[in-house]
């Protein structure tokens, strides 16, 4: 029978108690539709007013349910209330992922939470039909085996809070998280175990439950399906980093004089952002931008491709994605 006849002969007319249970019986035109964007590093690109700002215009004409950033947006210092300003324009609900370069300088976590007016470290919400759950992948791994570098981790206690969280929503779900969970190149140290976790989940659920996951930090355009889940990297808003062996990087007088560090970096020429829209028939939309590098690419500056597994691109890609 159909949703409606299903309803009717229940006695369930009003149906919220039993579309909880049975997610399945979603209306199928039932959508969200939201804005994404990653890794605007403000700290260091001497555009980042400029590029949020056409970030937050073009959502406030698209109207999406809610916007997200993906982390390494911008330190708790009074110098960068300007750039939280432009982000409070935007009409809607806005959401906060907390990147491992929001805490550079000394800045604690907490910090960085009250200075957005974020949710929390990690959180979840619904809307639309729909969870999002928020994770804080920069906490601290105590085994003395760990790599070096920023801390990219996810605690037992957050762990917990995740399993408990998923298994008490009965709505399909998305997780954001700065670090890929899907990539062993400076991602999660303990990836496999997040990953494991969603898969648990849908198959204690019996239904495909978790359906999406975005990260960025890595300041790359790819896609991965792992176990039936779909595992998106959303590129920087700014630039791919290239490290000490490239600092002699010029572009002009004022770009070098505005951000002294940009000499370690290949901007792209415009900001970078996604639109993602998700119906209840599993079936995901990005409508990702293109642009082209501020001076020579990567390729012709001499950077080895297999150094960063996936390409370097100045651009996030348009997907289709289903069940």
């Amino acid at each position: 029978m159909n949703r409606k006849e299903f309803l009717t002969k229940t006695g369930l007319a009003g149906g919220t108690l039993l579309l909880a249970r049975y997610p399945e019986l979603q209306p199928a035109d039932k959508k969200v539709r939201f804005g994404v964007i990653a890794d605007l590093h403000h700290d260091i690109m001497h555009d980042g007013i400029e590029r949020l700002s056409a970030f937050i215009k073009d959502m406030n004409q698209k109207t999406p349910d809610f916007i997200i950033q993906m982390g390494d947006f911008c330190m708790p210092k009074k110098t960068n209330a300007p750039l939280m300003e432009v982000w409070n324009q935007f009409k809607g609900p806005k959401y906060h992922v907390i990147g491992n370069h929001d805490t550079d300088g000394g800045f604690k976590p907490d910090e960085v939470v009250d200075f957005w007016k974020a949710e929390g470290k990690y959180y979840s919400f619904d809307r639309n039909g729909f969870h999002f759950v928020v994770l804080n992948g920069n906490e601290h791994n105590e085994s003395k085996s760990r790599p070096g570098g920023y801390a990219r981790f996810i605690s037992a206690t957050q762990l917990d809070w995740l399993r408990k969280d998923l298994e008490a929503s009965s709505l399909p779900s998305v997780i954001c998280c700065h670090q890929g969970l899907d990539n062993d190149s400076g991602g999660l140290e303990n990836g496999t175990l997040l990953r494991y976790t969603l898969e648990q989940a849908n198959q204690k659920a019996g239904w495909k439950k978790v359906i999406l996951v975005l990260s960025g930090h890595h300041h790359q355009d790819y896609y991965n399906r792992i176990n039936d889940i779909h595992y998106v990297q959303i590129n920087s808003a700014s630039y791919q980093w290239l490290g000490d062996d490239f600092k002699e990087i010029r572009y002009s007088e004022a770009v070098d004089k505005a951000r002294p560090n940009i000499k370690y970096t290949v901007p792209y020429q415009d900001p970078l952002w996604a639109m993602i829209e998700i119906d209840h028939k599993g079936r995901i939309t990005i409508q990702g931008k293109k642009t082209v590098f501020v001076g020579s690419s990567p390729e012709k500056l001499g950077v080895k491709a297999e150094d960063y597994i996936y390409p370097i691109v100045p651009y996030i890609s348009s997907r289709n994605l289903a069940k």
